[in-house]
């Protein structure tokens, strides 16, 4: 009888702290957000015609699948507590936005806040996240950006672990997608939590640099991309590290822009884009479809890239990949060109997270141009090039038959 007793407290135990949905992002996810072009100017309009597009531009077909809402899309609550959507910029509701998402093929992302606001003031989940998380579901939402504005003196963990279950309990498996701006270093412990965590500040349409906004800055995307130094280990299926959303196509260089997807690609990041969708120029739905990069950021494996060296503003990257594969990558962070005689014979790449090592001197590899799209060699040779300011060379290298 005791030892049934015990069965039964233990199994009462377990039930009372559910799991993430498992699964739902074995890849990095791939999608568009609001935010970063629209703002507060979103209305059900602008996400409708951002579904539209990302079917109509290719980028559905090249592997994105998440339209995603962010904040500001927000009403009242009703008599009983459930959020209601804005009734001006969303006339038609909630419910008939996210079924014209589905229509398309495509999955439906939404936005809150674990504090009483949301960032702009909306409101916020705190004390109602159960009848979020089932309105969400009723609704059909397939994922949810969660902040960390108007917290006050919130622990974290347990404040996105209260989203969490609330998100199982409500039955509809959504993807989780934390952004307290690794303010708590969630990558210690929101791997059960969560399937992805932001893990700096806000991003900015800077290349290199800081935005001051007085109380709070945002990153440039070479300062985002130095604040991802050690996190790699705490990354892969399932739970990844989010450096934020893409600025490609919102007025940086085309370089820049290449850059900047280059190393999402090469960290295993999310790839939700965050420019017009309406309004893209033939270069960046070139850079945002390059199905080849797109690999590399999807590769079954989820490695997130280690960065080999750096020397005079020049960072050579490189990312395990199946079949044993890899991903190189030049990046030239100087406003100046720079040359690159990168002598493949006198290095061996080992990777204790992996347990992945290649030693040049030891074989051969062929070697891809991911942005020419074209083969250009093996590694037999040196490899030589001049990289022109602020952009990159994406290699991909393959074992060479004997």
């Amino acid at each position: 009888m005791r030892r049934t007793t015990l069965f039964i407290v233990l199994l009462l135990c377990t039930s009372l702290h559910a799991q993430k949905f498992e699964g739902l992002a074995l890849t990095p996810p791939m999608g568009w957000n609001s935010w970063n072009k629209i703002g507060c100017e979103v209305n059900e309009g602008v996400i409708r015609a951002a579904a539209d597009a990302m079917v109509a531009s290719g980028m559905q077909a090249a592997g994105y699948r998440y339209i995603v809402i962010d904040d500001c899309w927000h009403g009242q609550r009703d008599g009983d507590g459930f959020i209601q959507a804005d009734p001006v910029h969303f006339p038609s509701g909630m419910k008939a936005l996210v079924d014209y998402v589905h229509a398309r093929g495509l999955l439906f992302g939404i936005y809150s806040d674990a504090g009483w606001t949301t960032c702009a003031g909306r409101p916020g989940s705190r004390g109602y996240e159960y009848q979020d998380a089932l309105q969400y579901s009723r609704w059909g939402v397939d994922y949810l950006k969660y902040d960390w504005c108007a917290t006050g003196d919130l622990n974290a963990r347990e404040a996105y672990t209260t989203m969490r279950e609330a998100l199982r309990k409500a039955g509809r498996p959504i993807v989780f997608s934390l952004c307290e701006w690794g303010s708590n270093q969630p990558w210690l412990w929101a791997k059960e939590v969560g399937h992805l965590w932001r893990t700096t500040g806000d991003i900015a349409v800077v290349f290199d640099g800081v935005v001051d906004h007085g109380g709070w800055n945002s990153w440039g995307v070479m300062q985002i991309l130095d604040m991802q130094e050690g996190l790699r280990v705490h990354a892969g299926p399932d739970h990844w590290n989010d450096p934020d959303m893409m600025e490609v196509g919102n007025g940086m260089t085309e370089a820049e822009d290449r850059a900047h997807f280059s190393m999402w690609c090469m960290l295993a990041a999310p790839l939700m884009a965050g420019n017009d969708l309406s309004a893209m120029s033939p270069q960046t739905i070139e850079i945002l479809t390059n199905r080849e990069a797109i690999a590399v950021d999807q590769d079954s494996l989820g490695i997130q890239g280690l960065k080999y060296l750096a020397e005079d503003s020049l960072e050579v990257w490189f990312k395990p990949l199946t079949g044993g594969e890899w991903a190189a990558c030049f990046l030239n962070r100087s406003r100046l060109p720079k040359k690159v005689l990168f002598d493949w014979k006198s290095h061996r790449i080992e990777d204790s997270f992996s347990g992945r090592a290649i030693d040049f001197s030891a074989g051969q590899w062929k070697i891809r141009d991911l942005w020419a799209h074209r083969e250009i060699g093996t590694t037999r040779k040196p490899f030589s090039a001049e990289i022109p300011s602020h952009d990159v060379r994406m290699l991909r290298l393959q074992p060479a038959r004997k």
